[in-house]
């Protein structure tokens, strides 16, 4: 039985981590499945990714078991497998196409990475989130605490990470780190993705690079960056649709 696949609905792409009976514990299926559905969505037929899980838990993180026996690796074949969920959080991150994580349940250890690697999120009512580490005396990987530095303060985040302390997707929502609080998380993010295919492709993957590279670069590189995606921008098809749109007060059909 996959542990994975790819669903494909009008516009938007969706990974479904299937791995049920283990809370959705990551998985290289999983893995394989994430890289090749962000291969896909460099189609411009694709607009958005949905990022779901069945069984009622988004993601558990890693599987303790096999944590457990990778001690006897060597450190550089240990820093190899931790290398391949680095490299998912980097390209979820890195995809110009919009992804949208729909937590029902919860997330845990590397599962949180993976859905903070999202660019928005819709969660269950009460849905946890925990970065559960410390309780195995390891340590967060996967992009956790910079995605927790650039999100939430730091006295919360060392309680997440040192204390392992759960914190329910209300006080994520006030803090904004969650978009929307929904019944049906999937249903919702569907929505979202509607509404995202409805807007100009191009322009929403530029304006999703400029966000991300906000946090890191100076404001005089991102002023320079944002001139420069500017001046593309307004020389563009998507910019010349929609200024005329608006002049016309019609409501913009973007290719």
């Amino acid at each position: 039985m996959s542990l994975a696949r790819i669903e494909e609905h009008g516009s938007t792409l969706v990974i479904v981590n299937s791995n049920a009976s283990r809370r959705g514990a990551l998985s290289p299926e999983l893995y394989e499945v994430v890289l090749e559905t962000l291969k896909r969505a460099e189609d411009p037929k694709v607009r958005a990714i949905v990022f779901a899980s069945e069984g009622g838990f988004f993601c558990s993180g890693g599987d303790l078991n096999g944590l457990k026996e990778r001690r006897h690796l060597s450190f550089e074949e240990r820093q190899g497998m931790i290398q391949s969920l680095h490299d998912v959080v980097g390209a979820l991150r890195n995809s110009r196409v919009p992804i949208i994580a729909a937590v029902e349940g919860g997330a845990a250890g590397a599962g949180l990475s993976i859905a903070l690697a999202c660019d928005m999120i819709v969660a269950s009512p009460g849905a946890k989130f925990t970065a559960s580490y410390v309780k195995a005396g390891v340590v967060p990987d996967g992009g956790l605490t910079s995605a927790l530095a650039r999100m939430i303060p730091r006295q919360l985040a060392n309680e997440m990470c040192m204390l392992a302390r759960t914190v329910q997707a209300e006080r994520l929502a006030a803090l904004g780190v969650i978009n929307l609080i929904a019944d049906d998380p999937l249903a919702e993010a569907h929505k979202l993705a509607d509404e995202f295919a409805q807007g100009p492709r191009v322009a929403q993957g530029v304006i999703k690079g400029l966000v991300s590279q906000g946090y890191e670069a100076t404001e005089q590189e991102q002023l320079d960056s944002e001139r420069d995606a500017m001046a593309r921008a307004v020389g563009a098809e998507e910019a010349q649709i929609g200024i005329n749109a608006f002049l016309n007060k019609k409501t913009p059909v973007y290719p």
